[in-house]
């Protein structure tokens, strides 16, 4: 299994350090200690309030001869806020200038919900609800078509501030939906998929139309538990067959899972803010599962997801909103 996956005619690598609930006074020296630990690929977004911290890791990087730009693949997402074609681009431009960068390797469109405009300088990440000082905060639907975000989105490559574009968060209908209309058609599909959460059909189907697919949480509750959205009875890295395998192949039952994540195809980018599991998150290429360890690992199948927005809208943000069936 290669290092990296294709993603149209670049090569994207397989494992990355994801940024999200990073702390913003440990995001920079993550960033360059993941570089010095060999991660080149970076998946950010606006709405984790720490894209500065971060372009000050990679401009440390850069400085001190770790990498080069070049090196870099960096992901960023459009937050909901955005949505409308006239701010998808100040959003973007805000995103290269907290990172420090000139391009994107890849700009998402984080989910497919739209949200009332915040100005940047009103507030920023916007997050979720529209008024947070508001007697009964909820979050506000704008209704902006994905089609209309989507043409806004290619204007980004058309202007050479971004080089591939994609999506986070789609079903099936949606991606069809999507082809339809695309002038450049979608480089990647970023989902929640673990071995609670196989998602074969839809990784099928990206694949059916030549989309990389990149897993986020690969290993499933961990980045959740303290959000009370998972119990750490839920921890797939506890299951008795990872355990076995990891046992066998002295490996990490969170090696066993990333490499099963690889080793279907799909990029990961698991999360960690301690420094010493960055190098086990990476180093999983130099081992392979076999198929019945595959089998047996994506057996462990519940269709439990932790990022449902049906579910956590309503309970945080005073809003009904599912996107899954």
């Amino acid at each position: 299994m290669s290092e990296c996956i294709k993603v149209k005619q670049d090569q994207m690598p397989a494992v990355g350090f994801g940024l999200w609930k990073i702390a913003k006074q440990d995001t920079a020296e993550m960033v360059r200690q993941a570089i010095l630990a060999g991660y080149r690929h970076l998946d950010s977004a606006a709405d984790y309030g720490n894209e500065a911290e971060a372009g000050d890791g990679i401009r440390q990087a850069i400085e001190q001869g770790l990498c080069t730009r070049d090196e870099l693949w960096v992901t960023s997402k459009l937050w909901n806020t955005f949505h409308r074609p006239e701010h998808v681009r100040e959003a973007c431009e805000k995103s290269l200038s907290d990172l420090g960068l000139d391009y994107l390797d890849l700009y998402l469109v984080h989910f497919p919900i739209s949200l009332k405009y915040v100005p940047i300088d009103q507030r920023y990440p916007p997050e979720w609800l529209f008024d947070p000082e508001a007697d009964n905060p909820t979050m506000e639907i704008d209704p902006v078509a994905l089609s209309d975000t989507w043409q806004a989105m290619e204007e980004l490559v058309d202007a050479g501030l971004v080089r591939q574009i994609g999506v986070c968060n789609y079903n099936s209908a949606l991606l069809h939906d999507l082809m339809a209309y695309a002038r450049i058609k979608p480089a990647m599909l970023q989902i929640e998929s673990h071995p609670y959460l196989t998602q074969e059909r839809l990784i099928r189907l990206a694949s059916h139309y030549e989309l990389a697919v990149t897993a986020f949480s690969p290993l499933g509750a961990g980045s959740y538990i303290e959000l009370d959205m998972a119990s750490e009875q839920e921890s797939v890295l506890n299951q008795p067959v990872v355990r076995r395998i990891a046992d066998r192949l002295q490996r990490s039952p969170a090696q066993v899972v990333l490499r099963w994540g690889v080793q279907r195809g799909t990029a990961v980018i698991p999360k960690t803010s301690r420094v010493e599991r960055l190098s086990e998150n990476i180093n999983v290429f130099d081992f392979e599962l076999g198929d019945d360890d595959m089998a047996a690992i994506s057996a462990l199948n519940q269709n439990r997801r932790f990022n449902d927005p049906g579910a956590f809208c309503e309970q945080a943000f005073g809003c009904f909103y599912p996107i899954y069936d």
